[in-house]
Formats: structure tokens, C-alpha cells, sequence
């Protein structure tokens, strides 16, 4: 049964989109929108730039094609994310040239949170999923991600993102590349400045009561779940040269011990001395 011909438009148009954007070249980038219990797909080897509904393929549940047309080798990513994500009826993956240079440098500039609207349209977090052979092993890799967030950079290859609809899946690409773009714009001068952390709290609520789907949701409890596994617990020993003065904090000798090696006590005098001249 062929998909509801304005779906096939939608697809087609934003197939085309992403080329006059500049955000696909050659045969890059594809588009999948869930259709019912099938979905709607553009074709692979075919220009954006000439994608119309007329050749825009259909697939059943396991991605299989349903009468003429192939497949895109990437259609397992986008089945990753509709398998985690039931809130989810459309994936883009194109390569936005500032987010796809962040993608490609291993350098996410972007990942921490810099421009207050962003966080509640896309959370605390764009995360760099490493590289891996497309496949089972891509969908392993971005796997994990699918519940947290609505977008990702996909390492030395570009931009995936996700929503309720096609055009917030488009806009949130969108939303990835202005980010990009500004990240790059600000780091010959020193770079962006990230949030203060007090500001993101409010921020998350507003995103979780946005309706944003499921990520959404759960965009606060998330946030406490990434906080808590990489921050130190109360007391811990840190590994430092030479803290504060007035710190209370425990160092690791360079015998694993806790008494602070010779250096740290120089260091310490020297940091001293320069704040009692200034």
C-alpha cells in the first residue's frame, strides 16, 4: 500500500532542501519518515537536488524495500533510533559543513552548552559518537544516545537528528549547524563561554515540560545522570601540583601517598608570593 502521497511530498521537498542548503553534496545525506507501521525514504545513489515523490522509496518494519528503488546503507542507524524511540516519526543524516568539520576534527566544540535557547530545543548535550563501520557496529555506537538525546555528531562523518515530525527533525539539524558555526566563529577569540551550571537547571525543566518528546522528558534526570558518573565524590583526592592555599583538599604524593611532593609546596609558596604583590 503506498504511503500517503503528502508524506512523499514532504520527503521529496526536504531532500531538496538539504541540497539548496548546502548541507548534502553528490549522493550525500538520506531522509526516513515513519509511516504507520512502514516508512518513506529517499533513495540512495540519487542527487538530492533531483529527488521527487515519484522516486522516493517505501519500506516495511525491518527496512526492507517495498517495490522499486534501494535502500541507503545508513537506513540501520535510522532504524536504531525509531527501535528506542517510539515519540520519533522522522531522521535526517546530512553533512552540514561546520557541524560535519567538528564531526570529522574530533574536536566537539558544541557538546557543552553555550547559547541558553539550545539547551531547552536540544538539551545539555550534543554528543560525539566515535566512528564506527557502518552496519552493527554504527548502530552500537549511537545505540546508547537514542534515549538521551535528539541529535549527534557522527565521527569523520557528519550530523544525525531526530523528532515527532519532519520539519523539527530538520530544524534541529538546522539548530546543530548554527551552533557549529558560531563555536567556530568564537574560537579564534578565545571560544565560547559555556553556561554556568546554575543556569541549566531551569533551562532542562523548561525543556521537560516543552513536549518535546521523549528525550525531553527526561532531559533533567538525564543531565543528574551524566553529572553524577564523571564528577568526583565529596573528599576525594585530586591530583594536582600545588592547590589552593587555603584548600582542604588531599594530594597524591608521587609515592601514591597523601602528603603533597617537595614541588607542590614550591609552587604553592610561588602562587603565594604573586598574590601578595598584586
Amino acid at each position: 500500500m503506498k504511503a500517503a502521497r503528502a508524506t512523499r511530498t514532504a520527503v521529496a521537498a526536504a531532500a531538496r532542501d538539504l541540497h539548496a542548503r548546502g548541507w548534502v553534496a553528490n549522493h550525500d545525506g538520506n531522509i526516513s519518515v515513519r509511516d504507520g507501521n512502514s516508512y518513506v525514504a529517499t533513495p540512495t545513489a540519487t542527487s538530492k537536488r533531483l529527488i521527487t515523490d515519484a522516486n522516493v522509496i517505501e519500506l516495511d518494519a525491518a527496512g526492507r524495500v517495498l517495490g522499486q528503488g534501494k535502500v541507503f546503507g545508513e537506513i540501520g542507524l535510522h532504524l536504531a533510533v525509531y527501535e528506542r524511540r517510539p515519540d520519533v516519526a522522522a531522521v535526517v543524516h546530512a553533512h552540514p559543513p561546520h557541524a560535519t568539520a567538528l564531526a570529522c576534527s574530533g574536536r566537539n566544540l558544541i557538546d557543552e552548552p553555550f547559547i541558553a535557547e539550545a539547551v531547552v530545543s536540544l538539551g545539555a548535550r550534543i554528543p560525539l559518537v566515535e566512528y564506527a563501520q557502518p552496519g552493527d557496529a554504527a548502530k552500537k555506537a549511537l545505540g546508547p544516545w537514542c534515549e538521551q538525546v535528539d541529535a549527534v555528531l557522527l565521527g569523520n562523518h557528519g550530523v544525525l537528528t531526530w523528532g515527532a515530525d519532519l520539519e523539527q527533525a530538520l530544524m534541529r539539524m538546522e539548530l546543530v549547524e548554527h551552533l557549529a558555526r558560531i563555536a567556530l566563529a568564537a574560537a579564534p577569540i578565545g571560544g565560547v563561554r559555556t553556561l554556568p551550571e546554575g543556569a541549566l537547571a531551569p533551562l532542562l525543566a523548561a525543556r521537560a515540560k516543552a513536549g518535546l518528546g521523549r528525550a525531553a522528558d527526561r532531559a533533567v534526570e538525564s543531565f543528574s545522570e551524566i553529572r553524577s558518573s564523571t564528577k568526583l565524590a565529596p573528599g576525594a583526592p585530586v591530583a594536582a601540583c600545588a592547590p589552593a592555599p587555603h584548600a582542604a583538599v588531599a594530594t597524591i604524593g608521587l609515592g601514591g601517598g597523601s602528603k603533597a611532593p617537595p614541588l607542590a609546596d614550591l609552587i604553592r609558596e610561588e602562587i603565594v608570593r604573586a598574590l601578595s604583590k598584586s
